[in-house]
């Protein structure tokens, strides 16, 4: 501890080292190296604490580390300093957007007033509780459907225009870049940079997916990033990223670390590529593929249509060749005399059954005739009738007086009975 003493007379103003920070006033203000120290000293009586945050950044100097530390909840920071002595005991694959747990001891400088914390000790966040609770996430997304095949959208043969989401000069890019231009050399991107790990990577990547999903031009979305240990991929995992995703109408790829990276992109985008080289290559076709494609149904279709003709033509000949076909006239000249003779026999058929006909009809006239009352009447014969057309039989039923009906051969003509009955009855 730095010690400071008064070397004053009385009534003299103390010189400002002299004076305690507690004891300053505007006539006898303290020193700034005071009052350092005296933070200095009232800090270094702090113990060593745990804390837990995210890392933001991570500058290397001379071996030694300045960072800082960010609250997983707010907007708090703290700087932290690593000395080479203790970086040297604590994992090498830490870097920004780490989640991590470190014990901090407060360090004030006096010489600059910059207040810091040395760490001791640092290391990841329990791995095994993040990837616990992607685990919950994971089952509850499938279980609300947004991993089943049968919402997920087909990908466009060609498509015109490929939104690509990645980190700015990125590995990644040149990748899928590349691999689509081999393949394709006309295709055609529209790129949006965003921050592929740490506090950013999330809004970055849904600010970048909003603006590829309103561009109508735009046929299918690649999200793609090279590899990473499983906290620097955490973004890709999560909540809100996977439900805008879910809810884009426009194909969304994921094309996130290696093989074995798997974070929860992979399970709700419509197509999983094992690599950005892998994304380029399921996206957009190969040209040569496809033009020896072209070429090869040609071939099949020109093929199938020369044998088509060919086995038509030959069928055709074979027909020609037939009698039938060959010489038709004696065919025609057979068939028309025994059209000739049908057409005779026909009518002669016909005449005869005709006069057949003519002759009973005759006959049935003649019958007719004879059986008629008309004929009866034609020789002499009358008929009486009452009045209502009843045919009188009985003298005694005309009482004289009664109107009588008397029909003859040709005619009738009215009488009045005079109710006398003949003897000759």
């Amino acid at each position: 501890m730095t010690v400071f003493e008064a070397a004053t007379g009385p009534g003299e103003t103390p010189p400002a080292d002299a004076v305690a920070p507690r004891d300053s006033t505007a006539d006898a203000p303290t020193s700034v190296a005071r009052l350092n120290a005296t933070i200095r000293d009232f800090i270094a009586r702090w113990n060593t604490v745990w804390v837990e945050g995210e890392i933001t950044s991570w500058n290397v100097r001379a071996g030694n580390v300045f960072a800082r530390l960010k609250d997983t909840r707010s907007d708090a920071q703290i700087s932290i300093r690593i000395w080479s002595s203790v970086r040297a005991r604590i994992p090498n694959d830490l870097g920004v957007g780490d989640h991590v747990v470190a014990a901090v001891k407060s360090d004030y400088f006096v010489k600059s007033g910059d207040f810091s914390f040395a760490v001791s000790a640092m290391k990841h966040v329990g791995l095994g509780d993040q990837l616990e609770r992607l685990e919950r996430l994971r089952a509850q997304l499938r279980q609300e459907g947004l991993f089943d095949s049968a919402r997920k959208k087909r990908l466009p043969f060609l498509p015109h225009v490929i939104g690509l989401i990645t980190g700015e000069r990125s590995d990644a890019e040149k990748d899928v870049h590349r691999n689509a231009e081999l393949r394709w050399p006309q295709v055609r991107f529209r790129t949006e940079y965003a921050a592929v790990q740490g506090d950013r990577c999330v809004p970055d990547t849904l600010a970048a997916l909003a603006r590829l999903e309103a561009d109508p031009e735009v046929d299918v979305i690649i999200i793609a990033r090279g590899g990473g240990d499983p906290q620097t991929l955490l973004g890709f995992s999560d909540e809100r990223l996977i439900r805008a995703v879910a809810a884009a109408s426009t194909p969304v790829v994921s094309a996130i670390g290696h093989e074995n990276d798997h974070p929860l992109l992979d399970d709700v985008a419509d197509l999983r590529a094992s690599t950005p080289t892998d994304a380029a290559k399921r996206v957009v076709p190969d040209v040569g593929e496809q033009r020896a494609l072209i070429a090869q149904l040609r071939s099949r279709a020109t093929m199938r249509l020369t044998q088509r003709v060919g086995h038509d033509i030959a069928q055709l000949e074979q027909l020609r060749s037939r009698p039938v076909l060959r010489s038709p006239d004696p065919i025609i000249e057979t068939r028309a005399q025994e059209l000739w003779l049908l057409l005779s026999r026909g009518r002669d058929t016909v005449s005869r059954q005709l006069d057949t006909a003519g002759r009973r009809t005759t006959e049935l006239r003649a019958s007719l005739r004879a059986l008629s009352p008309a004929a009866t009447l034609a020789r002499g014969y009358a008929i009486a009738h009452l009045e209502g057309g009843v045919i009188l039989r009985d003298a005694a039923d005309a009482p004289a007086g009664t109107a009588l009906t008397i029909t003859v051969d040709r005619g009738s003509l009215a009488a009045v009975s005079d109710g006398e009955i003949s003897e000759g009855r």
